[in-house]
């Protein structure tokens, strides 16, 4: 190894479980951040400080002045930028020896092979549950590891998936949950969340890909844990291997994996920013949030609040004959309201707005 790799990780290195040995395993290893968000950012950042070979960074989205509270490592004059080229120059800077690799495009059935096929670990640091399970399902149908991560509120959660061991795989996300629920699960965006569990976990997940390419430590297989940053108690939620190959390759089949973020959105049910602005106080308007949180400030008044997850159409019947305009953060959760308000009431004019508050200009 040349003298300045070897000063670069002479902290790590002097560790004896680790040494030379250890480090040229980081430096060959392949691994792929899926997300490079709260959890993302933080994961691959710590990653690529350990000298991690090549790292492939998967987001399709832009960064936006809300996410700067939780993803550290981007600034305000990089709003609107690519995440992903954003964080690959960070890393580069960071650390001249580690290869990154950027995919812009969004993770579907069809694509996630071409997408992942040449990483052997996978770190799952998305917020949306049909990525969560298509990235599980894929890696027990093609032998990959998945590291997984996730947020809800104030608790975190990790778990090492489909790890090879002497007694084969070990457990996969369908073991703890069979499968996706069908009312939608609100995302950061829309249930909030504090900063720190999202850099808790991401450097948690950082840590279990560590050990898995080194060989150090016990990875959290068969069991996912849950931290919770409130009181600080851990505990682990232990997992019996049930679903196997065979079970899963099924729901590959028949699993359409929706993800609306994903989705193209109608133009026609769409309504900018600035048209929105312009009707703001126009008595023939009202303004629906689908917002879980009902604490959180809309840059306009609100009519009705009504959670995505509650969400009944026929609560509108009074408000037939009104500008129907649905908002959430970011204008996914408000577009699926849209369409479902469209599909029971055909004749009602229902807007959702683009891009959400969160973009509202």
């Amino acid at each position: 190894m040349e003298e300045t790799k070897k000063k670069m990780y002479i902290r790590q290195t002097t560790l004896p479980e680790l040494g030379l040995k250890g480090q040229k395993k980081l430096n060959s290893a392949k691994i792929a951040v899926i997300g490079c968000g709260g959890l993302g950012s933080a994961a691959a950042v710590y990653l690529a400080g350990s000298g991690i070979g090549h790292i492939h960074l998967i987001d399709y989205d832009q960064i936006d002045q809300s996410n700067l509270h939780r993803q550290v490592f981007y600034h305000l004059d990089q709003v609107g930028e690519s995440k992903a080229k954003v964080l690959s120059e960070h890393i580069s800077l960071l650390n001249p020896y580690v290869k990154t690799s950027i995919d812009n495009r969004a993770l579907t059935k069809e694509t996630i092979h071409s997408q992942l096929s040449d990483y052997q670990i996978i770190v799952d640091c998305t917020d949306s549950l049909s990525t969560k399970y298509l990235l599980n399902d894929y890696s027990v149908l093609n032998e990959k590891v998945l590291v997984y991560g996730s947020l809800y509120k104030h608790d975190g959660y990790v778990g090492v998936f489909n790890l090879e061991t002497e007694s084969g795989r070990s457990s996969n996300l369908r073991d703890a949950f069979p499968q996706m629920p069908k009312n939608p699960v609100p995302n950061c965006s829309e249930i909030g969340t504090l900063n720190p569990i999202a850099g808790i976990i991401g450097l948690m997940q950082a840590n279990e890909v560590i050990k898995i390419v080194t060989g150090l430590g016990e990875p959290l297989i068969n069991s996912i844990l849950i931290y919770n940053t409130l009181d600080n108690s851990q505990y682990k939620m232990n997992l019996k291997r049930g679903f196997s190959k065979a079970k899963i390759d099924s729901f590959y089949e028949s699993e359409p994996y929706f993800d609306p973020a994903c989705q193209p959105q109608e133009k026609v049910l769409l309504i900018e920013g600035v048209e929105l602005k312009s009707r703001l106080g126009s008595e023939s308007l009202m303004i629906l949030s689908v917002i879980e949180n009902e604490e959180v400030k809309h840059p306009f008044e609100v009519d009705l609040r009504m959670s995505l997850k509650k969400f009944d159409p026929e609560k509108l019947q009074p408000f037939h004959d009104h500008d129907i305009v649905v908002v959430c953060h970011k204008g996914i959760s408000s577009y699926l309201a849209t369409k479902r308000i469209k599909k029971e009431f055909p004749e009602m004019n229902v807007l959702s707005l683009k891009g959400g508050i969160d973009r509202f200009m």
